[in-house]
C-alpha cells in the first residue's frame, strides 16, 4: 500500500517579483491571527519581512489594513498578505516569534496607535517625551554591584549625526546596549506620499544623504512598475554604474574611517583621498559629488559621451591602483588585523532572526544579496558574484567591504566599456489604478525597499521606505554584548549605519 504523502497547504499570498505591481483586489485580505500565521510561514520557509505598512482599505474594520512584504530571497519573488485589523487595533504580534518584526511594530505602534499584544519590547522607537513630569523614555537597565551605566549622546562629537546610546557596563565589559534615535525625523514618507510629483525625487534621495542613488532608484522603480513601463537600456546601465560608484565611495570611505579608529593613520589618509576619487567620478557623471540629480522617473538625465567614458575608465584604472596597494599596506598589518579580528561578533542565527541586510548579514553568513536574489534593471543581465564571511566580527565586515570594492569596479569598468549612445529617458505613463508594487535596491548598506500602492484614482495612497539601517540598528546592539565598551567607535563605523535613514 503507497503511504499518504502530507503536504503543508499553501500560505494564502501574492507572490510577485521585484519592481513589479500587482493588483491590490489579487492581494490576499486574511483576519489578523491568520495574518500572523501567514507571515510567520512564509519568513519561516526562506522569506524575510522587508516592509510592513499600513493601507488605506474601504470598509475595513480599523480603517486601514496591514500589508507585509515578505522576501523570499531563494525564489527571487516577494509575497504580499494582508490583514484586516479589528477596530480596537489589537491583534496578535508577530514580534514574539519573529524578532525582525520588533521595530516594524513598534513603530505602527508609536504612529498609529496599534497594540500588538505580545510584543516582547513595546517601547518608543523614534519619539521622545519632554517636558516637567514626563516619564522620560523606558530603557532597560542592568542591576547589581559594580554595574554602572554609561550615556553617550546625542550630540556626539565631530560632525555627525544625533542618536543616544546608553551602556549597561560591568567593568569594560558592555552587558547590554541600547539605542534611542529618531532626533532626524523629518516625516520624509508623508512628504512622498502627499507632496507635489515634482518634489518626490528630491525627498528620496535626501532620505539618507550618503544613499543618494540607492534610494532615488528605489523610488523611480517603485513608480514605474506601478506605470508598468521600463527605462531604456543605456539608462538602465547609468543607474547601475551611479549605484556602484556611491557604493565605491562609502566602502573606502568606511575602511579609511575604520583605519583611523585603530590608530593605522596611512591607510586613514590614503582611503580618505581615495573615497574622493570616486565622489568626483560621480560628480563626473551627474554635477553632484553625491550623485544628487542623476535619476528621474522614467531614466537618467544626464549620459557619457565617448570621451567622458575613457576618461572615467583611466581614473578607475588608477584608482584601483591605488587601493591595491593601500589595502596591502593597511590589512596585511598585524597590528590592523590584531584590533579587527575576534572584535563585536554578530554570530548568523543571530543575524538571521534579525533579518540583518548588507555587508554586515554577509559577513555573518548570511549569504543575501538584492543584486543577485531580486534583481532589476542591468542587474538582470550582469551580475556580480556575492562576498560573504562567517566570522561576523570587524574584520569579517572589512573583508566583505574589500571584496566588494574590488567586484564594483570589475562591473563599472565592464559596463562603462560596453555603454552605447541611446536614449536615456522615456516619459512616465499614469500609475495603474489600486496597484502595490514593492521595489527593491541593494544600497552599500544594504537592502533598500520602497512599497508604494495607488488609489482607485491612481494616486499614491502608501508609501513605506525601510532603509537597511532599520533592520540593522539592533545588530549593532547585539554585536557589542560581551565587548570592552572602547571598542565601539571601532565596532560602530564597522556597521556604518544611518540615523537619518532609520528616523525618515
Amino acid at each position: 500500500m503507497t503511504p499518504v504523502q502530507l503536504t503543508a497547504p499553501p500560505v494564502p499570498a501574492r507572490w510577485t517579483r521585484n519592481a513589479v505591481a500587482v493588483p491590490l483586489a489579487e492581494v490576499p485580505r486574511l483576519a489578523s491571527a491568520p495574518f500572523r500565521r501567514a507571515v510567520l510561514d512564509l519568513c519561516g520557509a526562506g522569506g524575510r519581512l522587508s516592509a510592513l505598512l499600513p493601507l488605506a482599505a474601504p470598509g475595513a474594520s480599523h480603517g486601514f489594513d496591514l500589508l507585509a512584504a515578505v522576501a523570499d530571497d531563494r525564489r527571487g519573488e516577494i509575497a504580499l498578505v494582508r490583514a484586516d485589523l479589528p477596530a480596537s487595533g489589537r491583534y496578535p504580534a508577530l514580534s514574539a516569534e519573529l524578532p525582525e518584526a520588533q521595530a516594524f511594530e513598534r513603530e505602527l505602534a508609536e504612529e498609529l496607535g496599534l497594540r500588538p499584544e505580545g510584543h516582547p519590547w513595546l517601547k518608543p522607537l523614534r519619539g521622545h517625551v519632554f517636558g516637567a513630569g514626563a516619564p522620560g523614555h523606558p530603557f532597560f537597565r542592568v542591576e547589581g554591584e559594580g554595574i554602572h551605566e554609561v550615556a553617550v549622546g546625542p550630540v556626539h562629537a565631530g560632525i555627525i549625526e544625533p542618536g543616544h546610546f546608553r551602556f549597561q557596563v560591568a567593568g569594560e565589559e558592555v552587558l547590554h546596549l541600547e539605542l534611542h534615535l529618531g532626533y532626524q525625523h523629518r516625516g520624509a514618507e508623508a512628504l512622498l506620499l502627499q507632496g507635489a510629483p515634482v518634489r518626490r525625487q528630491p525627498v528620496a534621495e535626501a532620505i539618507a544623504g550618503d544613499t543618494t542613488i540607492g534610494h532615488g532608484l528605489a523610488h523611480d522603480l517603485a513608480l514605474e512598475a506601478l506605470a508598468a513601463m521600463e527605462p531604456p537600456l543605456a539608462a538602465q546601465v547609468l543607474r547601475g554604474v551611479a549605484l556602484e560608484l556611491e557604493r565605491l565611495s562609502n566602502h573606502v570611505g568606511d575602511l579609511g574611517a575604520i583605519s583611523n579608529d585603530v590608530g593605522f593613520l596611512p591607510g586613514a589618509a590614503f582611503y580618505g583621498r581615495l573615497r574622493g576619487e570616486f565622489l568626483n567620478l560621480l560628480m563626473e557623471l551627474s554635477g553632484n559629488r553625491f550623485g544628487r540629480g542623476l535619476l528621474v522617473p522614467g531614466g537618467v538625465r544626464f549620459g557619457l559621451d565617448a570621451a567622458a567614458r575613457e576618461d572615467l575608465l583611466a581614473r578607475l584604472e588608477l584608482a584601483t591602483r591605488d587601493l591595491r596597494d593601500t589595502a596591502a599596506a593597511t590589512f596585511d598589518a598585524p597590528s590592523v588585523l590584531s584590533r579587527l579580528e575576534h572584535t563585536a561578533r554578530l554570530g548568523t542565527q543571530a543575524a538571521e532572526e534579525l533579518g540583518i541586510v548588507g555587508p554586515a548579514a554577509r559577513a555573518s553568513g548570511c549569504a543575501r544579496d538584492v543584486r543577485r536574489d531580486h534583481p532589476a534593471g542591468v542587474f538582470r543581465f550582469a551580475h556580480l558574484p556575492i562576498a560573504s564571511a562567517q566570522a561576523g566580527d570587524v574584520l569579517a565586515r572589512v573583508q566583505v567591504r574589500r571584496i566588494e570594492i574590488r567586484r564594483s569596479l570589475r562591473f563599472v569598468r565592464e559596463q562603462v566599456r560596453a555603454l552605447r549612445d541611446g536614449p536615456l529617458r522615456r516619459p512616465l505613463p499614469p500609475a495603474r489604478l489600486a496597484h502595490v508594487a514593492v521595489a527593491l535596491v541593494e544600497g552599500w548598506r544594504g537592502e533598500i525597499a520602497h512599497a508604494v500602492a495607488t488609489d482607485g484614482g491612481g494616486q499614491l495612497a502608501a508609501y513605506k521606505v525601510v532603509d537597511p539601517s532599520f533592520h540593522n540598528w539592533f545588530g549593532l546592539a547585539l554585536a557589542m554584548r560581551g565587548v570592552p565598551i572602547s571598542d565601539f567607535p571601532l565596532t560602530n563605523k564597522s556597521f556604518n549605519l544611518s540615523y537619518a535613514g532609520h528616523d525618515l
